[in-house]
């Protein structure tokens, strides 16, 4: 059974930082595509980052320059490293995860097969 499970969520004031992890499993193969994504309710979800298993990664103009998103060596761990985080940020992050096929931001929730539970990220000011 394919799993994603999120960590790494909390609390942290403004212009502060804090660490996303996802980890995959049920997979015979690492996911082809890992992402990140957010919502705050009422919202549509948001995409944030992605990194393709051989490396490649693609961000969204808001997060550019200060989010980086990463894999460990087995490319079954995601890591999304956030800085200089603002009080809109606050919202519930998601990792998800797809198969072959586009892996940038372009890529809408509606295209990613597998989604983790979320992790609450709450930004004071």
């Amino acid at each position: 059974q394919v799993q994603l499970v999120e960590s790494g969520g909390g609390s942290v004031q403004a212009g502060g930082g804090l660490t996303l992890s996802c980890k995959a499993s049920g997979y015979t193969t690492a996911p082809a595509c890992m992402g990140w994504f957010r919502q705050v309710p009422g919202n549509e979800r948001e995409v944030l980052a992605t990194i393709r298993r051989d490396g490649p990664t693609s961000y969204a103009d808001s997060v550019r320059g200060r989010f980086t998103i990463s894999r460990d060596a087995t490319k079954m761990i995601s890591y999304l490293w956030m800085n200089s985080l603002k009080p809109e940020e606050t919202a519930i992050y998601y990792c998800a995860a797809r198969g072959l096929g586009l892996c940038t931001v372009e890529a809408g929730p509606g295209l990613w097969n597998n989604w983790g539970q979320g992790t609450q990220v709450t930004v004071s000011s």
